[in-house]
């Protein structure tokens, strides 16, 4: 039956109208164009590194470009804002940090709340913080440390890549786990904090491992643990804390996601995707050469970790009385 031109005009608006809808028109061919990848820390860090490997590969899976837009400042803040407030279409995604789950707690005046505005959609890797001492130290092993800093109260110095980073925090978690006291000392950033950690002016740290592998290679620092809670393949004869202490996991980790109303379908592809990526044999192999852990899971359960982390870090920052001059 042949329509009049009217009425083949009116429904043909109509359905122009009904694919603008964000729920609908994820049906169409994703991704139609380039993809901006957020990235909240500046270019060459382990951070980066991960985010570029994996916009490779999801480049090379859809075969449209996934293209990296570094945007540091503010512990990790400008990049979040920027990535959650976006246009909800697919085409900005977020590398969420860990950082999230402290900032929550750490930062009173945020322009946004991760857990309301973000949609988690991948978890990339885990990175395992490495609890490592100066040579000079004389304790070889986790259960030797505590001893000697117990034997010593406020006497130990402990590094950090600056108040309220990850490397402070993992600290200050393990001090509540055992009851030591130790004096926190934080620098700017990971490399000088490890410079004189080597040189002897603080005696402890727990640094992303990424940070300090070569450091540790080089017989330059010890390394009494790894903070995951199984063994680091990057260092499979380093032991876990929680094999000291049970159940003990302060591990930095990294995902992809997208504002919160991103249509369900892309997220579920682009899981889908990600996951795969994990599952191949270089991937793996460039992430284990960095002392990172593949770490494939479902949207929901991503989301769930992010929650779970955000709750757990929020009571040590808050036991541990961790301030911002800047929050």
């Amino acid at each position: 039956m042949k329509l009049p031109r009217r009425k083949f005009l009116h429904l043909a608006a109509g359905a122009a109208a009904v694919s603008g809808i964000p729920g609908i028109a994820s049906a169409e061919a994703y991704p139609a164009r380039p993809v901006h990848i957020i990235v909240p820390v500046a270019p060459g860090g382990a951070l980066d590194i991960i985010a570029r490997l994996m916009a490779q590969r999801l480049s090379e899976r859809f075969g449209q470009p996934f293209v990296i837009d570094n945007r540091p400042g503010a512990g990790t803040n400008i990049g979040v804002e920027a990535g959650v407030h976006a246009a909800p279409d697919g085409y900005t995604l977020l590398l969420i940090p860990a950082s999230v789950t402290t900032n929550a707690t750490l930062y009173k005046n945020l322009n946004f709340n991760f857990i309301r505005d973000a949609a988690p959609i991948a978890m990339i890797s885990s990175l395992p913080l490495v609890m490592e001492v100066n040579n000079a130290v004389p304790a070889k092993t986790v259960t030797e440390f505590i001893a000697y800093a117990k034997a010593n109260p406020g006497k130990i110095s402990m590094a950090s890549g600056g108040s309220g980073s990850a490397s402070h925090i993992g600290g200050e978690f393990f001090k509540m786990k055992t009851g030591i006291d130790m004096v926190h000392v934080p620098y700017r950033g990971g490399a000088p904090a490890l410079a004189d950690l080597i040189g002897g002016q603080v005696q402890v740290m727990f640094s992303p491992l990424p940070e300090s592998l070569g450091a540790i290679k080089a017989g330059q620092v010890r390394a009494l643990a790894v903070t995951s809670l199984t063994r680091s393949d990057a260092l499979p004869d380093v032991p876990t804390v929680a094999e000291v202490l049970p159940g003990f996991e302060a591990s930095t980790w990294q995902g992809i996601g997208a504002p919160k109303s991103i249509p369900g379908d892309i997220v579920e592809r682009l899981n889908k995707e990600i996951n795969a990526a994990l599952a191949d044999p270089q991937v793996k192999k460039r992430l284990v050469e960095m002392g990172s852990v593949p770490m494939p899971m479902s949207s929901a359960d991503f989301e769930k970790l992010i929650v779970d982390e955000t709750e757990k870090w929020g009571k040590v920052i808050r036991a541990a009385n961790i301030k911002l001059e800047a929050s």
